[in-house]
C-alpha cells in the first residue's frame, strides 16, 4: 500500500468522523477543515508542526479581531486600508518568531476570522480541533503504511 493510499483512507475516514464531531459539539466545520488543511501543508511536520500551523492559525483571529476592532473606530474608508497594511505588515513580520514562522496559517485564522461571524472562541476551538485532525489523518496514514509495508516484507520471507 502506498504512502498516498494510506493517507487518503485515514484522511477519509476521519474526515467523517470530523464532520460527525464537529456537528455534535457545536463546533465549525469547515474552520475544523481549514485546520486540518494548514497542518497538512505545513512545512514542519509532526507535533512541531502541530504547534506551528495551530499558533499561527490562533494569531491570524487575534490579528482579524484587531482589523475589526481597529477599522470600527475611523469613519475615513481609506483609513481601514492603512490599518490592514500595517497589520499585515505585523502578520508578516511575526515570522521571525521560530513559532510563529508559518505565514499562510497566519493568513488562514485571520480569514477565517473574517468569515466567522465574529464567533472567536468556537473558531478557535474549531482551527485546533481540526489540526488535531489533519495531525491524527496524516500520523495514522503513515502508521497504517509502515504497517501493510512490514506485514508484506514478512510475508515474502522464504522460511528455512
Amino acid at each position: 500500500m502506498s504512502v498516498l493510499l494510506a493517507i487518503s483512507l485515514t484522511t477519509g475516514v476521519l474526515s467523517g468522523l470530523w464532520g460527525w464531531l464537529s456537528v455534535s459539539l457545536g463546533l465549525i466545520t469547515w474552520a475544523g477543515f481549514l485546520g486540518c488543511t494548514s497542518y497538512f501543508a505545513s512545512p514542519t511536520e509532526g507535533p512541531k508542526g502541530l504547534f506551528y500551523s495551530s499558533i499561527s492559525n490562533l494569531s491570524g483571529v487575534f490579528w482579524a479581531t484587531i482589523i475589526i476592532k481597529l477599522s470600527q473606530y475611523f469613519a475615513i474608508e481609506i483609513i481601514s486600508y492603512v490599518v490592514i497594511a500595517f497589520v499585515v505588515f505585523a502578520m508578516c513580520i511575526q515570522a521571525r518568531l521560530a513559532f510563529l514562522s508559518y505565514i499562510p496559517g497566519t493568513f488562514i485564522g485571520c480569514c477565517a476570522m473574517f468569515a466567522s461571524d465574529g464567533d472567536w472562541l468556537v473558531l478557535c476551538s474549531s482551527l485546533v480541533v481540526g489540526g488535531v485532525f489533519g495531525f491524527l489523518m496524516k500520523s495514522s496514514g503513515l502508521w497504517l503504511h509502515e504497517k501493510v509495508a512490514s506485514n508484506t516484507a514478512n510475508q515474502e520471507q522464504p522460511t528455512p
